[in-house]
């Protein structure tokens, strides 16, 4: 079922460096210490006449660090991919290679800051790093320093709003879109339904919440029968599941972005002899790294939302996308095993999505590349599943907006149109 969500309500939401490049590039700064030029049409900081260089700060170690190693990977694997290719033609003449600079900020938001620091006057733009905490610790610099922070994987609306975020643009679906999606899907359903909620406490959580409530309200057959929160930072939850699963709810919608919760609190509920239909975020469904060691198979349904193809699917085993992303992944990407988190399938999409702004920048500067960025419309990458694109021209609205429900097969996903 392609569920294409509008919420514009903004609601604010390990390998280290080993897949560091060499960087190119020469620091061109103004007296206000922003990345301006020095005669219009100069080059802006991290991009020669052969060579651009991005930056990435993601979590590469700690409890995000399978995700987190996976947004570097793929893009990574693109790039080495169309380097090897010769490069790529941008909107100016110029051929050039794109290089990537990747630092770990563990999930920390004063390192992902740090970060920054190091890394701004050295790359052209920053993008694919993971994280809303992580991202949004530095901002209002990369906004001050007019360095693009773009293609992030982060659903925070507030990365969307140009007129509020003006040098940003998110990747992935806005946390309103994903909770839409579930409670459209639920809110269809013939039977009745008592569900139980348990999110992040935070900007994360919170906007699936409002995106799920939004679209169950006026409902007749849905009831909220409790609502609990958790830290980002808590070791376990399993006070919360044994609550909720005295609410003998049968559908947990669990607004979680922490992989060892997710794995805990689905062997937790086992436990405790509770086996509802879950709802789980785009960014904590895999089936490899979460549903296999959490022991999905023993609840009658798992749901997610996607917008990317899954190279384990059966389905897509002959598809030519998935088999070049797949060889590329190894040999330019340093990812030896098959893709366990599809952050790796998204930065795939986004060294794609890069690479069309880069065709369409007619100056080798900053603000050329997004006026460029901005221009995207109805834009097919390769990945993306049918009746998904990417499109930048929305305020409001990420780079990827649309998405479809799907419910674990035991291996994958299967795209649904109703709830069974």
């Amino acid at each position: 079922m392609n569920r294409h969500s509008r919420s514009r309500k903004a609601l604010g939401i390990a390998v280290a460096s080993a897949l560091a490049v060499t960087v190119t590039g020469c620091g061109n700064r103004d007296d206000a210490g922003r990345s301006g030029d020095a005669a219009e049409g100069a080059p802006s900081p991290g991009i020669t006449d052969d060579s651009v260089t991005l930056g990435i700060t993601t979590p590469l170690s700690g409890a995000t660090a399978g995700p987190g190693t996976c947004t570097v990977a793929g893009v990574t694997a693109y790039f080495g991919m169309k380097n090897a290719e010769g490069g790529i033609e941008f909107g100016d003449g110029q051929t050039r290679t794109v290089e990537i600079e990747a630092l770990d900020d563990t999930y920390d938001p004063q390192q992902a800051a740090a970060n920054y620091d190091q890394l701004k006057d050295e790359v052209f733009a920053m993008t694919a790093g993971l994280g809303t905490p992580t991202n949004r610790a530095w901002r209002d610099a990369a906004i001050a320093d007019e360095v693009p922070q773009v293609l992030i994987m982060t659903g925070d609306p507030l990365f969307s709003d140009t007129e509020e975020s003006p040098w940003q643009l998110g990747f992935v679906p806005i946390y309103q879109n994903e909770g839409e999606a579930f409670g459209e899907l639920l809110a269809s359903s013939s039977g009745d339904h008592r569900v139980a909620i348990l999110s992040q406490n935070d900007d994360f959580g919170a906007g699936y919440v409002e995106g799920f409530k939004s679209a169950i309200e006026g409902a007749d057959n849905i009831e909220i029968v409790d609502e609990l929160t958790y830290e980002a930072t808590d070791t376990s939850v399993d006070a919360q599941i044994t609550e909720l699963a005295n609410s003998d709810a049968d559908v947990f919608f669990n607004a979680m972005s922490v992989t060892p919760l997710v794995i805990s609190s689905l062997q937790k509920a086992q436990q405790l002899g509770w086996t509802p239909n879950w709802f789980l975020p785009s960014n904590t469904s895999s089936p490899t790294a979460i549903l296999e060691p959490g022991g999905a198979a023993a609840f009658p349904g798992i749901y997610s939302v996607s917008f990317s193809k899954a190279p384990q699917s059966p389905a897509f085993a002959e598809d030519e996308d998935v088999q070049t992303y797949l060889a590329a992944l190894p040999q330019y990407g340093n990812y030896p095993d098959p893709p366990a988190f599809p952050h790796c399938q998204w930065s795939w999409m986004v060294g794609a999505t890069l690479e069309q702004a880069f065709m369409e920048m007619e100056e080798p500067t900053r603000d050329s590349f997004m006026e460029a960025l901005r221009g995207i419309e109805g834009f097919e990458a390769p990945l993306m599943l049918p009746d998904t694109s990417v499109s930048t021209t929305e305020d409001g609205q990420p780079a990827v907006s649309t998405v479809v429900v799907q419910k674990y097969n035991g291996r994958g996903y299967d795209t649904v149109e109703s709830f069974e």
